[in-house]
């Protein structure tokens, strides 16, 4: 029955009991009783709170769809509010769900273009710093190298100063560019990647230890490169935010999928709103149907959690 009819009619019930009530054998003197105001006010009451509670029963599915509208983050896809009511009500939930499975997956499409192509700038600016800076700061070395060697020794000893300077500068363009392109995980695997991450993350003031467990099954390029970057944002948020000293990467294979988690000692998200480094981790699991989630560690700090559903082999 549509909404328009559902409505009328329990207003209708409560009218119709009204006009009995007055044709009944009731009547009211001039002037009003106690009594027969009293039996008017009790009637009235009853009339209202059977009306509001025939309403909230109707439009109990509206309340919850309005909620499941406030509540909705297309960056954690799934949740759906019940089909629930009759005729419209219902009609409206299920239109409004299966918005939201065109939006999910408009979503992702975008968000694997848009992921694709920073990949691709990525590439080109890691190229770029290679080729182009980093030869020419060899350059620079060289030339500064030549020009000491035929320099006074109070100048030799301030160009090897610049020398230094201009080395330092290298390695951090060189070790930028290895952030933007990890040309090991393309030259080396997955594996290697990590390990090489965990070792860049190490210092005096922060251990970082990984167990890479060696019975993974094959992923695929796309889930490898996530695999990678999440470990990688999850390493650097704890580096710079986390005031953290250890750190455990850990790669495991479970019964229906492959689980990174990235774990700290630090001083947790407490409620910290999520940046753009952590909804970029959550397009980029969208990306590959993977489920990421990010709180406190068993103990303390922080825990980032991927898993990676993985396909069921035939026996």
């Amino acid at each position: 029955m549509p909404l328009f009819w559902r409505i009328f009619l329990l207003n209708a019930v409560v009218l119709v009991a009204a006009t009995a009530l007055l044709l009944g054998p009731v009547t009211v003197s001039t002037p009003v009783l106690l009594t027969e105001a009293a039996i008017l006010t009790v009637g009235l009451a009853a009339m209202l709170i059977a009306n509001a509670l025939l309403l909230r029963i109707g439009l109990a599915p509206l309340q919850r769809l309005a909620r499941a509208m406030t509540t909705t983050d297309l960056l954690r896809p799934g949740a759906r509010p019940a089909v629930g009511g009759h005729g419209e009500v219902a009609e409206l939930i299920t239109t409004f769900n299966t918005m939201l499975d065109r939006l999910e997956a408009e979503r992702a499409t975008s968000a694997a273009r848009a992921l694709t192509a920073q990949e691709a700038e990525r590439h080109r600016i890691a190229q770029e710093l290679h080729d182009e800076i980093g030869q020419t700061l060899t350059a620079v070395l060289l030339d500064l190298k030549r020009v000491a060697g035929q320099a006074p020794d109070p100048v030799r000893e301030q160009l090897h100063q610049v020398q230094e300077t201009t080395r330092a500068s290298l390695d951090e363009i060189r070790r930028i560019a290895r952030r933007l392109r990890p040309g090991v995980l393309e030259e080396l695997g997955l594996t290697s990647a990590l390990k090489s991450l965990a070792a860049e993350f190490t210092r005096p003031s922060l251990s970082v230890r990984h167990h890479i467990a060696p019975d993974l099954p094959p992923l695929g390029e796309n889930a490898e490169l996530v695999l990678y970057r999440v470990a990688q944002e999850s390493l650097t948020n704890t580096a710079r935010h986390a005031d953290a000293t250890r750190v455990g990467l850990t790669l495991e294979r479970t019964p229906d999928a492959v689980e990174l988690r990235v774990r700290d000692n630090g001083r947790g998200i407490d409620g910290a709103a999520e940046g753009a480094g952590i909804r970029g981790m959550r397009e980029r699991a969208l990306l590959i149907g993977a489920d990421l989630t990010l709180g406190p560690a068993p103990e303390s700090g922080t825990e980032v959690r991927l898993t990676i559903p993985t396909p069921h082999r035939s026996q």
